[in-house]
């Protein structure tokens, strides 16, 4: 490939200056087309593959390289690659394997978004796998001038540093015996479903918390999720602290824009966010819809799960008031997509009961509003089979091995499995 002369002698300047390792031929082709290839292997890299030692611990220098003091290691253990990137989608290829040994593989992106799950191969068997993944950073375009806004989404002192609002791609290789070979990383243009909501949504970046926004990727094929949730946002919260702004800023026809709001917007307790369920709720929910409309996106509406509540009967105490009715409610006067995922909860955690439902939250069961990796991934499942019950276009995209969910039949607890990242903090989520 030839490239403009002035990009040549900028990259030239760089070296010499010691900015900017020195590059090949392939790693020219990176910086100017947004693509890269890593070899694991003992075995010579092709000319187009950059070959990866254990020891290369990313930098920004380098640009790739195993991080967060992890590197793979011949006892199992997850490790951690990232690769600095810009902001976009990316369609990630891996291929697992080894010549003597089987491997079992589990792969997670960015705060614990769920890629793939359980990929076995025998001794001297490979397979390569793809997914997508939505990189991104806190810049929003600037507004004009004398306009009001700003240039960068407000982020809480708990967001600072963490992997889903860094200048990276961070991929996580676990399972009880990860084995990866090959790494193949370019940039795209895909189809993406924009999530936005609260802690019961957001993508948890620590152990043993987690959210079934992180667990939707699992199940989709040849889309990106771009889960813009937060702990502790309200919609208000969300206009006024620019993540609105920003998802708007790159939402586009063919899109889908997925809104589950509730559990803080409904507390009196918060004046500054406050909304009330029959009048500023449904005005706001409207104004999200309307925003995604606009934009040629397709909105759907989430009504938001119960906590985990149970009366004298073992039945789920509404906790909500008239806030998932008025869900249903928008999405009537809206004709708008609606995913009923109150009462899918309700179901899912009555057929469990008051004494084994604790097996899908949190803080070993304590925290009766937030979800550990069983029940975020059952609510995942919800997601996914409302989004064939409502005859989605999306549905086409659901992954071929999903068959179905019935919450009132939900996975075992105690024989769901799914290895635990090795970033944990017992630090409660924001909103309750």
């Amino acid at each position: 490939m030839k490239y403009p002369s002035a990009l040549i002698f900028t990259v030239a300047i760089f070296v010499i200056a010691g900015l900017v390792p020195a590059v090949n031929a392939a790693e020219a082709d990176a910086i100017f087309q947004h693509s890269w290839k890593f070899n694991f292997s003992n075995q010579p890299a092709s000319d187009e593959a950059v070959k990866v030692a254990a020891t290369d611990t990313f930098s920004t220098g380098r640009g790739f390289g195993f991080d967060l003091g992890t590197r793979p290691t011949d006892d199992g253990k997850p490790f951690f690659f990232s690769i600095a990137v810009p902001e976009g989608t990316y369609h990630v290829s891996v291929t697992f394997g080894d010549p003597g040994v089987a491997s079992v593989n589990t792969v997670k992106a960015e705060s614990r978004q769920l890629m793939l799950e359980h990929v076995e191969t025998r001794p001297g068997v490979f397979t390569t796998r793809d997914f997508l993944v939505d990189v991104r950073d806190i810049r929003v375009p600037p507004p004009e001038k004398n306009a009001p806004g700003g240039s960068a989404v407000i982020l809480n002192d708990r967001e600072i540093g963490i992997l889903r609002w860094d200048d990276k791609l961070t991929l996580e290789f676990n399972g009880t015996a990860p084995k990866v070979i090959a790494l193949a990383v370019q940039r795209t243009e895909t189809p993406t479903v924009f999530v936005v909501g609260d802690s019961t949504v957001t993508d948890q970046p620590y152990e043993p918390g987690a959210s079934w926004g992180q667990m939707l990727p699992r199940f989709l094929r040849g889309v990106a999720v771009a889960n813009h949730a937060e702990s502790g946002e309200t919609m208000k919260s969300f206009i006024s602290g620019l993540r609105l702004a920003k998802v708007l800023s790159q939402i586009k026809a063919g899109d889908y824009l997925f809104i589950q709001f509730g559990h803080n917007d409904e507390k009196k307790s918060w004046p500054q966010t406050y909304v009330e369920a029959h009048t500023t709720y449904k005005a706001y929910l409207k104004v999200f819809v309307a925003e995604a409309r606009l934009r040629k996106a397709t909105p759907v509406l989430v009504t938001s799960m119960q906590r985990r509540n149970f009366d004298d009967q073992g039945k789920i105490r509404n906790t909500h008031g008239d806030y998932p009715q008025a869900v249903r409610e928008v999405a009537a006067e809206e004709n708008v997509a609606m995913i009923d995922l109150e009462r899918m909860s309700v179901a899912f955690y009555e057929a469990l009961g008051p004494g084994r439902a604790p097996l899908a939250f949190s803080a070993g069961g304590r925290d009766i509003t937030h979800h550990d990796n069983y029940g975020a991934y059952e609510l995942a499942k919800c997601i996914v089979q409302g989004i064939r019950d409502a005859d989605l276009p999306l549905a086409r995209s659901i992954s071929a091995d999903f068959d179905g969910f019935d919450p009132a039949h939900p996975d075992s607890p105690e024989e769901f499995s799914l290895p635990a990242s090795p970033l944990r903090n017992s630090l409660a989520p924001r909103g309750s």
